[in-house]
């Protein structure tokens, strides 16, 4: 089995997770904890960025390595351990946000000021970036696609090639290249304003 300790390190470190996975699969307690100590973080930092609420990304972490553990028997031997793990992820948070939006559509009229509530907690990596411009950051990236979000974080934050992220989504390279490539665009129109004076040549 291919794989990796990250996204795109080839080699001796692919056959140290596929070791590592053998052993989870055969029950062992600290091949598991290897594997969430490795992945955690990244899958974490994957689910807030999709649905802006740290509580809930955490819940769906936790949802995201219980379906791993529980399935990495029916994991292809052909496939990378990582791309396998943010493909759960992704497919958690989209039913999570299916099922907010099923709960918005619920909510009375009276109660309409509830649609605008978002978690204004510290995600992670923020705390190297002001307030002001981290919640600029969040409502810039709020106003993202889906898609564009998922190809976004996976290819910027977390290094993947768009071959990985082509098995995660099912997209075609075509396309994910043309929505990184506006996403991008939106981000930096969105953000002119508040980076304008602050970082030279913006």
């Amino acid at each position: 089995m291919a794989d990796d300790l990250g996204p795109g390190n080839p080699g001796a470190a692919g056959s140290e997770v596929a070791s590592v996975v053998d052993l989870a699969r055969a029950g062992d307690p600290e091949a598991f904890r290897a594997i969430f100590q490795r992945y955690g973080k990244p899958v974490l930092a994957f689910l807030y960025h999709l649905v802006e609420d740290r509580e809930k990304a955490e819940e769906l972490a936790q949802e995201t390595f219980f379906r791993a553990f529980r399935g990495l028997d029916r994991m292809q031997q052909d496939v990378r351990f990582s791309t396998w793990l943010f493909g759960i992820a992704r497919n958690v948070a989209r039913e999570a946000i299916r099922k907010k939006r099923r709960n918005l559509r619920e909510v009375g009229l009276d109660d309409i000021t509830l649609m605008t509530i978002r978690d204004e907690r510290a995600g992670p990596d923020e705390n190297f970036i002001t307030d002001e411009l981290q919640r600029a950051i969040r409502r810039s990236f709020g106003h993202l696609s889906e898609d564009q979000r998922v190809v976004f974080v996976l290819k910027l934050f977390n290094k993947m090639r768009y071959e990985e992220i082509a098995i995660i989504t099912g997209s075609s390279i075509g396309k994910l290249k043309t929505d990184l490539h506006r996403a991008r665009q939106l981000m930096r129109q969105n953000l002119q304003p508040y980076l304008a004076g602050r970082v030279p040549g913006m």
